[in-house]
């Protein structure tokens, strides 16, 4: 990649694609171009944005998820590879709503 480990970098639908984030390349591109993917909060909409160890990513589905690019993978390996090259940020991840269930509405944080 680059000379030194800070200036590695990985495309963004490549890596969504490598870290199992995106079933193929095709649907990580399609994802990017929705503009709903966010890179250390601001939006994303190109697939060749270039993605380094340390950022953070934001990327809608059923719910939030917020992951920090721990290190820049080189394969797409298996899913244990995968998941050991970033980590969960999400604040709610241990209280996901369970089907049927409707969120809090009086402002009070979950159990």
């Amino acid at each position: 990649m680059g000379g030194g480990m800070s200036d590695a970098t990985l495309r963004l639908d490549k890596l969504l694609w490598f870290l199992r984030l995106a079933p193929t390349r095709v649907a990580a591109q399609a994802r990017i171009a929705t503009g709903h993917i966010r890179l250390n909060g601001r939006r994303v909409e190109r697939s060749a944005q270039a993605i380094r160890a340390g950022d953070v990513l934001t990327l809608p589905a059923e719910r939030v998820r917020i992951v920090e690019i721990v290190t820049l993978p080189q394969r797409r390996g298996p899913a244990p590879e995968a998941q050991a090259c970033y980590r969960t940020l999400d604040a709610l991840a241990p209280f996901a709503i369970a089907p049927g269930q409707t969120a809090q509405t009086s402002g009070e944080p979950p159990p």
